[in-house]
C-alpha cells in the first residue's frame, strides 16, 4: 500500500460509495466523502479526524469546484478521486421521455465529468494522481430495458479510455471499474426510476421486467465490500489496472463481447478491406 492518501469520493452517503469510503478510512487514508446531503453522509460514517463531508451535486460544476477547494483546504491535496455517484432510469427506450434519458446522461456522464475537470488542474501542477470512474457491464454490452443507462456508461467508457491517453504525460493514472451485479441500493426505489411513457406495444413487458428488476434488489450476487477493498488495494499499486472487471459476472461479460466483436470483424473482413480509394 502506497503512503496515506486523499481519497476524494462522490455519492458516498450510501451503497459502494459509503463502503469505499469506510474502507479507505480503515486503510489509514485522508477521505473527503462527498453526497447531495451531506448530514446524510455524516450519519453514515460517524466522526473521524481522517473524515471530510462535504456537499457535492455532481451535476454541478460549481460544487465540484468548490469540493474540490474544500479538499485542498483541509488536506492540502487529493491523490485518488472516485467518481461513483449515480442513478438508473430503466425503461425501454421509447417509454423513457427524453428529459429522463437527458437526466440520466446528465448524472451518469457529465456527472463525472464535472468533478474530474475540477480534479485534473490540482493533478496536473502535482504531476500525479489516480481518477477511478465506476463504469458497469452495460457499458461493455447493451441490455433491453436499459438503453439509456448503457448510453450512459459506453460514454463513460469511451471518455476514461480517451481521458488516459490525454493525462498519461502528467503522471496522472486513470481506472475504469466495470462491475456485475452487487448488493448495493442501485436498484432501490431511492435510486431506480422508472420510465414515464407508456407505450401498448411494451406495455406487458415492461410489467415483467419491472417485477424482475425489484425482486433482484438484495439478491445481487456481488459483495461490495470485497468490492471497495479490491479498489483500495488496486489503487496502491504502482501501476493500477486501466480496467478492472469487478465480479465473475463482468468478467464473463468483457469475454463474451471481445469473442463477438472479434467475430463481426471477421464476417466481412473481405468486404470491409476493400473499401479504400482505388489510387
Amino acid at each position: 500500500m502506497k503512503d496515506k492518501q486523499v481519497w476524494l469520493i462522490t455519492g458516498a452517503g450510501r451503497g459502494l460509495g459509503l463502503d469505499i469510503a469506510k474502507a479507505a478510512l480503515a486503510a489509514g487514508h485522508n477521505v473527503v466523502a462527498t453526497g447531495r446531503d451531506p448530514a446524510k453522509v455524516a450519519r453514515a460514517l460517524g466522526k473521524n479526524d481522517a473524515l471530510l463531508t462535504l456537499q457535492l451535486d455532481i451535476t454541478d460544476s460549481k460544487d465540484a469546484e468548490a469540493a474540490v477547494a474544500a479538499t485542498v483546504a483541509k488536506f492540502g491535496t487529493i491523490d485518488v478521486l472516485v467518481n461513483n455517484a449515480g442513478n438508473f432510469y430503466a425503461g425501454f427506450f421509447e417509454e423513457l421521455s427524453a428529459d429522463q434519458v437527458g437526466s440520466q446522461i446528465e448524472t451518469l456522464l457529465l456527472g463525472p465529468m464535472n468533478v474530474t475537470r475540477a480534479v485534473l488542474p490540482l493533478m496536473r501542477r502535482e504531476k500525479r494522481g489516480l481518477i477511478v470512474t465506476i463504469s458497469s457491464s452495460a457499458g461493455i454490452t447493451g441490455y433491453a430495458f436499459c438503453s439509456a443507462y448503457a448510453a450512459a456508461k459506453f460514454g463513460v467508457e469511451g471518455w476514461m479510455e480517451s481521458l488516459a491517453m490525454e493525462v498519461e504525460r502528467f503522471g496522472i493514472q486513470t481506472m475504469i471499474v466495470v462491475p456485475g451485479f452487487f448488493r448495493t441500493e442501485l436498484l432501490t426505489d431511492d435510486s431506480t426510476t422508472y420510465a414515464a411513457l407508456t407505450v401498448d406495444d411494451y406495455a406487458e413487458q415492461t410489467r415483467e421486467n419491472k417485477s424482475a428488476w425489484r425482486s433482484m434488489d438484495g439478491k445481487q450476487g456481488g459483495d461490495p465490500h470485497k468490492l471497495a477493498e479490491a479498489l483500495i488495494h488496486l489503487a496502491g499499486l504502482d501501476t493500477p489496472p486501466a480496467r478492472f472487471a469487478a465480479g465473475a459476472d463482468a468478467v464473463e461479460t468483457l469475454e463474451t463481447k471481445a469473442r463477438v466483436l472479434l467475430a463481426q470483424a471477421d464476417a466481412y473482413r473481405e468486404l470491409s478491406s476493400s473499401l479504400g480509394l482505388d489510387e
